[in-house]
């Protein structure tokens, strides 16, 4: 059986739409979101729409953000996160639908496991803020505590950096997997990417294959000028935002 898993998608419905897309091609209708829905992107309401249609989705902390205070946010994401909230508020839409997806949110849950296999939005030890960069691979006590958490595999986003981060200490950039990685080897934490906002370099949209015991990571083209001048328009989120989509950083 074939499952996507995907995560960061930030109000992005250009790249969530073409991801889905590349997902119906692929024969797949099992999918994983590792949360962040919303935030930094123009289109919050329509990309919560179109989660729902994922078989399991849990919390991000953007997501968490809209429902609460946003803590611990720079400036822009914390101004992105009250836009974002006014938007599903949404006065003058339909009261069904801003309660719909709301309750939506609300009820998302912080990670979700399936017997050795943990999904979390940031990592095994804190789902839902702490982030796992590739270059932890150097601070060994941190990667060894969080794989003391992980039965077999964990899959995570909240970085936007795709990869594998295996116990020995290394970190596997999609372009040197080839055909994939096999899990069950030994335990393995794997960055699925972002959908909405990649950060490693790519422009393109990222996320997850899940085929038996094999993850492939697949990347989406999807119309970046497109959603840039959505953000443009809208005072409340930054340029930056947009500027930072053509370059996957």
């Amino acid at each position: 059986m074939k499952r996507a898993i995907i995560s960061d998608v930030h109000g992005n419905l250009e790249a969530f739409e073409n991801v889905l897309a590349d997902i119906d091609e692929c024969g797949i209708s099992d999918i994983v979101c590792l949360g962040d829905t919303i935030g930094y992107g123009p289109n919050p309401r329509e990309c919560i729409d179109l989660v729902t249609r994922c078989q399991v989705c849990i919390l991000g902390n953007h997501d968490q953000g809209a429902l609460f205070d946003p803590e611990g946010f720079s400036s822009g994401a914390e101004r992105a996160i009250f836009w974002t909230r006014d938007q599903l508020e949404c006065p003058n839409g339909d009261p069904a639908q801003v309660a719909r997806r709301w309750d939506f949110i609300s009820e998302l849950p912080r990670n979700h496991s399936e017997g050795p296999m943990l999904f979390v939005h940031g990592s095994p030890r804190n789902p839902l803020n702490e982030y796992v960069f590739p270059e932890d691979i150097y601070n060994v006590r941190k990667i060894e505590k969080l794989f003391s958490l992980v039965q077999g595999c964990s899959f995570q986003g909240h970085t936007h950096v795709p990869g594998v981060f295996t116990e020995r200490c290394q970190f596997l950039r999609p372009d040197q997997l080839g055909d994939g990685y096999l899990l069950g080897q030994e335990k393995a934490m794997v960055n699925v990417g972002s959908v909405g906002q990649p950060r490693d370099g790519d422009p393109r949209a990222c996320y997850v294959v899940l085929e038996e015991n094999r993850v492939t990571f697949r990347r989406v083209d999807y119309p970046i000028e497109k959603t840039a001048e959505k953000i443009y328009a809208i005072d409340e989120l930054d340029d930056f935002l947009g500027d930072r989509l053509r370059e996957g950083r």
